[in-house]
C-alpha cells in the first residue's frame, strides 16, 4: 500500500488554517469616510480616507470663522489607520473637525465627533405597560426599548446595524446571555443589532418559566463597546445605560404593604358626650287634699306636697302652684262658717 504523503500534508495544512481563522468573526466598524460621525471613546479607527493626506486636525468653536484663522483646538495625526477618539481630547470638542493643510488652513471636513448616548426601558407587552423599575406579574411577556444616537454609525460604508449587549442580571447575580420567550424561542442579547431608534426587541422574554426566571428582582442595562468605546469611556448614559430594575413575582408587592388600601374609605371618629339638660316639660303639681269636718268648726288640713324625682333634673320654679279646687274649698268653708254663726244668732 502506497501512502500519498503530499496529499496528507495538504489536508493537514487546510485543517490548520481552518482552526486559526475565527469562525464568524465580525468586521469592525472602523473605516471612516469624509463627513462620517465618530463617537467619543472609539479606538483604532481608520481615518485615512477622511484625512485626504493631511496630518493635522482642527476644531473651531461654534460660530467662529474658519477661513483664514487658526483652530481653537488642534491635534496631530501620526497614524491615520489607527486613530482614537480619546475623551481627553474630544469630550469638550464635539462637532465638526477639519483636516488642515497648515495650522491656519482648513482643507475640508474630516468627520464629526458626537458624545454617545444610550438608554433602555422595559415594556410588558401582555398589558402594554412600561414596567421600568416596576413590578411585573409572572407569566407576562417583556420587550426592551433602546434609545441611542449610535445609529449614526450606519453612515459608514457597509454598516447596517450597531451591535449592543443587553445585560440581564438575575436575582442570584448571574448575567444572562440569552432570553427565552413564551413559545420557547431563544434570542441572544449579546451583540444585539440596533437598526432604528428607538429600537424595540419584541417580546423576547417570557417570565412564565419559573425554573429559568425565578421570582425576584432583576437588574437590566445595555452597553455598547464598538471599537472599545466603553472600555475607554465607561460613563453611565453614554456607552452604558443606567441600570433599571424589574420585580418578577405573582403578587402585587403593594398588597403586602400595610399602608396599601384597595378600597380606601374615610372614617370619621364620633365622640359621644353625656350632657345633663334641664327639662322644659311642665312638672305635675303636687295634689293638695282638703278634708271637711263632720262636727264643729271646719278643720282644714293640707297634705304635704310630694315631689316626683326623675332621672332628668327638673327646671326649678320660683312660685308655688295652687292645687286645683283650693279656691272652691275655701269659699265653701266660709259659707258653712257663716251659716253656723247665723244659726247661733237666731
Amino acid at each position: 500500500m502506497t501512502t500519498n504523503y503530499s496529499s496528507m500534508g495538504i489536508i493537514l495544512s487546510i485543517c490548520c488554517l481552518v482552526l486559526v481563522i475565527p469562525a464568524g468573526a465580525a468586521v469592525p466598524i472602523s473605516t471612516i469616510q469624509p463627513g462620517n460621525t465618530v463617537f467619543v471613546g472609539e479606538q483604532g479607527l481608520d481615518i485615512t480616507a477622511a484625512m485626504e493626506g493631511d496630518t493635522l486636525l482642527g476644531w473651531w468653536a461654534s460660530g467662529a470663522s474658519i477661513a483664514g484663522s487658526s483652530p481653537d483646538y488642534h491635534i496631530s495625526v501620526s497614524n491615520p489607520s489607527s486613530f482614537s477618539v480619546y475623551p481627553g481630547d474630544f469630550t469638550t470638542h464635539t462637532g465638526n473637525w477639519y483636516h488642515l493643510s497648515s495650522l491656519s488652513t482648513a482643507n475640508g471636513t474630516a468627520f464629526a465627533v458626537a458624545d454617545p448616548q444610550i438608554d433602555l426601558r422595559i415594556e410588558d407587552t401582555t398589558v402594554n405597560v412600561d414596567v421600568t423599575d416596576k413590578w411585573v406579574p409572572t407569566d407576562d411577556a417583556l420587550q426592551f426599548r433602546i434609545d441611542t444616537n449610535l445609529l449614526q454609525m450606519t453612515q459608514r460604508t457597509g454598516v447596517t446595524s450597531v451591535p449592543v449587549t443587553i445585560k440581564v442580571q438575575s436575582p442570584d447575580g448571574a448575567i444572562l446571555s440569552e432570553l427565552v420567550d413564551g413559545t420557547g424561542t431563544v434570542t441572544s442579547i449579546v451583540d444585539y443589532p440596533v437598526t432604528s431608534t428607538p429600537q424595540y426587541t419584541g417580546a423576547i422574554w417570557g417570565t412564565s418559566n419559573r425554573v429559568t426566571y425565578a421570582p425576584g428582582t432583576y437588574q437590566v442595562w445595555v452597553e455598547c463597546n464598538v471599537n472599545l468605546m466603553k472600555d475607554n469611556y465607561d460613563q453611565t448614559g453614554k456607552t452604558v445605560s443606567r441600570k433599571v430594575s424589574l420585580l418578577n413575582q405573582n403578587q402585587n408587592p403593594l398588597i403586602n404593604d400595610k399602608g396599601y388600601v384597595t378600597n380606601p374609605t374615610t372614617s370619621v371618629a364620633t365622640q359621644i358626650s353625656k350632657t345633663t339638660t334641664m327639662s322644659t316639660t311642665p312638672t305635675k303639681a303636687p295634689m293638695i287634699t282638703t278634708a271637711l269636718p263632720t262636727t264643729g268648726s271646719p278643720d282644714v288640713s293640707l297634705l304635704t306636697p310630694t315631689t316626683e324625682v326623675s332621672d332628668v333634673t327638673l327646671v326649678p320654679s320660683s312660685t308655688h302652684t295652687k292645687a286645683p279646687g283650693f279656691a272652691s274649698s275655701c269659699a265653701l268653708a266660709a259659707i258653712i262658717i257663716g251659716f253656723v254663726l247665723f244659726s247661733k244668732k237666731e
